[in-house]
């Protein structure tokens, strides 16, 4: 098994939508640490699991300086990311989302 990992780091801001008070209702920014995991029993035709600048164009190009309510078709939690992350790119099997130091989330495919 072949196994690579990217991070790479997204500035972006979400309010999230919840069933109590909260100030994370309010519209604010986080610098997320997103670190994407993935695996593959063959490398492809160029000696990959899967090239870091397609993970890269796949999420951080899309996420980087928005307002991810206005992109992600679901109420933004960081657990949410790392799973629409994940689903993102075949080849992943855990993402990590840091929204800040302390606080992270992770989803990871069962095999």
């Amino acid at each position: 098994m072949y196994y690579i990992k990217k991070t790479f780091e997204v500035s972006a801001s979400h309010q999230l939508h919840l069933t109590y008070e909260s100030k994370c209702q309010q519209l604010h920014g986080h610098n997320w640490i997103i670190t994407i995991h993935c695996k593959s029993r063959e490398l492809d035709e160029n000696g990959m699991v899967v090239d870091f600048t397609h993970i890269k164009r796949l999420i951080r190009d899309r996420l980087d300086h928005s307002n991810l309510n206005e992109i992600l078709p679901f109420n933004p939690t960081a657990e949410n990311m790392a799973r629409w992350i994940c689903d993102q790119i075949p080849q992943a099997y855990r993402v990590d989302v840091v929204e800040s130091q302390n606080n992270q989330a992770s989803y990871e495919i069962e095999d």
